[in-house]
């Protein structure tokens, strides 16, 4: 839980009240000059309507010079960034012929897979020129390549499970699966802070959704002993049956699920666990199979294990993982299965080289050597902002961690300050998430060398002051504390 000081919290609501006042204000008087213009509706119902369209113009486009930004390069620790100007306010963004090359503090790129891999991207060459760059198909009809086939037994046996399915986009995997294991009659019980797809998954499913306070198990144990008490709404009668959904590491706070906890609690109760791994597969544990091995939790006791490529392999694309039983029923049920295009197929090669390096059966360390330095990079960057008096969230052992920004004034600061100085980050306000809370979300790779965390570090710090949001004092460095032991202090004799 998030604790917002309360000048930050009444700062950060009157900033956003000047902008809604000042947006309403000018909406008014926009409405008077079109009144006695000719209507170019023609009779039409306005297709842009309510506090989105006033968010987006008001609010969004002052600012989207911040997001979107075009690169030129692969995603790597330093890719290129295209250059963009607005003769318009920000109202359009043209691009430049201009690149700046950046330390790339935003992309999903864990392991450094995104870039050229001297076993990887041969082997992806090769199946391009084999099977073209698409399989122009869907799997029941004639997308199902040898590389398909491989890959679902190639991550069934990375993530401890019997069986998988493979799709060809990790949003979809979780909005696609959830309306088919679940329907009227059942009972989804998800995380507050869970993902948009999983959210929608649910809200498209029909069934019904409690929701409990973000990776608190105490209360997912009230919830889940209310609802079964209560039972189904109206009817009160036994529930079809109940899900709980979580994420292995929470992509918006960078924190680790409290999963011993939460299966513990599933098995007394008799509900199912739906862990989505976007996040942490190939990017936490001892040999990258995710929060499970990191937390010591058996896989058996998770029910349906889902994760996403783009993030740790370097690909696209997501998978079920599960019992025989529950993967013959989503490949003859799931829609994202029947009537979607397969994934690419160097893209599926890219995974099950990926694998194969992580697991080092490529016949070298470099997966091993992969996996230190994510940690070691992730732990370390997260040390030494805390240090520095930011306010990050997140756990040990995640490479994402959020720094609180708050205001809506230091979203755009933050963002055009460290990109002056050729440091690309992300930054997230709402929708994305809860109004108050706006952040810069930083993401660190295993091909990150200390020169660039050191780098980046410095540039954040620098930015950091300029902005303001260093909530916390900062911790005096060695040199500091070695002056104030020598200085005598204020309240000692000095004796000859």
């Amino acid at each position: 839980m998030i604790t917002i000081p309360y000048l930050t919290a009444l700062t950060t609501y009157f900033s956003y009240g000047l902008l809604f006042a000042f947006g309403q204000f000018r909406d008014f008087f926009r409405k008077i000059f079109d009144w006695w213009h000719a209507s170019n509706l023609q009779g039409y119902a306005p297709i842009c309507l309510g506090l989105e369209d006033f968010y987006i113009r008001r609010l969004y486009l002052r600012i989207q010079d911040c997001f979107g930004r075009p690169i030129a390069s692969a995603p790597d620790a330093w890719f290129d960034v295209v250059e963009r100007y607005s003769n318009d306010n920000n109202k359009t963004l043209k691009r430049t012929d201009k690149i700046n090359r950046c330390l790339n503090l935003g992309s999903y790129n864990y392991l450094g897979f995104a870039a050229a891999d001297e076993y990887c991207t041969p082997r992806v060459i090769d199946s391009l020129c084999r099977f073209s760059a698409s399989t122009c198909s869907t799997r029941v009809e004639g997308g199902t390549t040898t590389l398909h086939k491989e890959l679902e037994e190639c991550v069934a046996n990375f993530v401890g499970k019997p069986a998988a399915v493979v799709f060809g986009m990790g949003y979809v995997t979780n909005s696609a699966i959830l309306p088919v294991i679940i329907g009227k009659g059942g009972l989804i019980i998800s995380d507050s802070l869970n993902h948009n797809s999983i959210v929608n998954g649910a809200r498209g499913s029909g069934a019904t959704i409690r929701v409990f306070q973000h990776n608190t198990p105490s209360h997912l144990e009230k919830v889940l002993r209310e609802q079964i008490a209560d039972g189904q709404p109206r009817t009160h009668r036994p529930w079809k049956k109940i899900i709980v959904v979580v994420e292995g590491i929470y992509s918006m706070e960078g924190e680790l699920c409290k999963l011993p906890e939460i299966v513990a609690i599933c098995k007394k109760y008799k509900a199912y666990v739906y862990l989505d791994e976007a996040h942490s597969i190939g990017a936490v544990g001892k040999t990258g199979r995710g929060v499970c091995e990191l937390l010591g939790v058996d896989t058996a006791d998770v029910d349906i294990m889902m994760g996403t490529f783009t993030k740790s392999f370097g690909s696209c694309g997501g998978y079920i993982a599960g019992s025989k039983e529950l993967i013959q029923y989503l490949k003859y049920t799931c829609p994202a299965h029947l009537y979607a295009t397969s994934i690419s197929p160097p893209a599926a090669q890219q995974i099950i080289s990926s694998i194969k390096v992580i697991l080092g059966e490529d016949g070298s360390s470099r997966g091993a050597q992969k996996l230190a330095r994510i940690r070691e990079n992730s732990n370390f960057f997260r040390s030494e902002l805390q240090k520095m008096g930011f306010e990050v969230l997140g756990d040990n052992d995640s490479p994402v961690m959020p720094i609180m920004l708050y205001n809506p004034a230091k979203i755009p600061a933050f963002s055009r300050e460290c990109l002056k100085q050729n440091v690309a980050v992300v930054t997230v306000a709402f929708p994305a998430t809860p109004l108050l809370l706006a952040r810069a979300r930083i993401c660190i790779s295993a091909s990150h060398t200390k020169e660039d965390l050191l780098k980046a570090l410095e540039v954040i710090s620098q930015v950091g002051d300029m902005v303001g949001i260093k909530y916390f004092p900062a911790e005096p460095n060695k040199q500091q504390q070695d002056q104030q032991q020598q200085q005598p202090g204020k309240d000692t004799i000095k004796l000859d």
